[in-house]
């Protein structure tokens, strides 16, 4: 064989790999019950790169090896140099399997569907939203202006798939809708939409408003970020937290992982809450699954929150205590507990009623329990 012609003979092969023709690819079955829709999975990126060793964070593409579409993703870094996964948003129905490929192409521009940050020009604010619906934990800043306090976590409703925090921030209008939802939702001095404090000789302990704030992941698919709190007293004892929080695009849920830090090693009582109205709503306590689900009453011509907690580790109780539902469950010190909150709006037309919430929830529930979602490379 010519030099010339092992040159031809390596480029082709380099051709066929480039192009998937060496029919690389990574299968995903979904031997769920239930649907998947715009559902953010992972592949870890150690994994991707054993099975493709050419690819890198900027020169690959992905599509369905059969219908030949791009499917979106996001490399996660969770706070690091390095990407930890491979994020991609997929649909699969029970039973269904996909095949997907790698081309040494570059990709697309994705739509941004989550996005988060912190708002100084609003008294240290931090924000985050996907394509359903929006939140907001309360900074520093608001612990000096006691007139304007509140405590756990406040919902954004949305009825557009477009990123809205910063043009709502600008307008300065929060409480009217002008076309893409608004901010009607009541914290006061509760837990909010689904926050978590520690609960100890039958009282909630809540702590100051955070005092950092961290970024780690910040679209097209899953943002994710930190908020520190400064020590504050809990029966005596002075604790700090963690809390880290994700949402992935196409979720009506927050995934929240909360670290609480004492000198002493040991567990302690944690509640998750929600606030109740005063007017007439409908409940679902489902202890034994770990769900609490409240569809508010109807907020004059703002519409309906349906709010949820779903809690995948044991539940000692469930209770409407001083007009908050609580969730109470044990945490042990200096590790994460992690649980989901969140929250729809009827007006945004896919989550109309509380059956559809509950069972939204319900589903979510099983499926983080046990996901059905194999991958292989193949």
């Amino acid at each position: 064989m010519t030099k010339n012609t092992v040159s031809i003979f390596i480029s082709f092969l380099i051709l066929m790999s480039c192009n998937g023709l060496n029919k690389k690819s990574i299968s995903i079955e979904n031997t769920s019950k239930f649907d998947y829709v715009d559902k953010v999975i992972s592949i870890p990126w150690e994994g991707l790169q054993a099975h493709y060793p050419w690819v890198d964070a900027e020169n690959f593409k992905i599509i369905n090896t059969k219908t030949k579409l791009e499917i979106p993703y996001q490399m996660e870094y969770r706070g690091t140099n390095s990407p930890v996964n491979l994020l991609l948003q997929i649909s699969l129905k029970s039973g269904e399997k996909m095949k997907l490929t790698c081309l040494q192409e570059k990709p697309s521009v994705f739509v941004t569907k989550t996005y988060g940050r912190y708002v100084p020009e609003r008294l240290d604010d931090f924000a985050w939203e996907n394509d359903k619906i929006a939140f907001r934990m309360y900074g520093k800043a608001l612990d000096q202006r006691p007139a304007e306090n509140a405590y756990g976590m406040d919902v954004w409703v949305k009825r557009t798939d477009r990123m809205v925090i910063n043009e709502r921030y600008k307008r300065g209008k929060y409480h009217e809708d002008l076309g893409d939802g608004m901010d009607y939702y009541k914290v006061g001095l509760t837990l909010g939409a689904g926050d978590c404090a520690p609960f100890v000789n039958d009282s909630v302990w809540y702590s100051k408003h955070y005092n950092t704030w961290k970024v780690l992941d910040n679209g097209p698919l899953r943002t994710t970020f930190t908020l520190d709190f400064d020590a504050w007293d809990v029966a005596g004892t002075p604790f700090t937290a963690t809390k880290t929080i994700t949402l992935d695009a196409g979720s009506q849920l927050n995934k929240i992982e909360v670290t609480y830090k004492a000198e002493s090693e040991g567990t302690i009582s944690v509640a998750v809450g929600i606030i109740k109205r005063p007017e007439e709503g409908v409940e679902w306590m489902q202890k034994e699954k770990g769900i609490l689900g409240y569809w508010e009453p109807q907020h004059g011509e703002d519409g309906i929150t349906g709010v949820g907690v779903i809690i995948p580790s044991k539940v000692d109780e469930m209770k409407l205590f001083n007009e908050q539902y609580l969730v109470i469950s044990e945490a042990t010190l200096n590790k994460p507990f992690v649980y989901y909150a969140g929250a729809a709006w009827n007006k945004a037309g896919v989550i109309t009623t509380h059956k559809q919430w509950f069972d939204y929830l319900e589903v979510q529930a099983q499926q983080l329990s046990n996901n059905g979602l194999v991958i292989k490379f193949q």
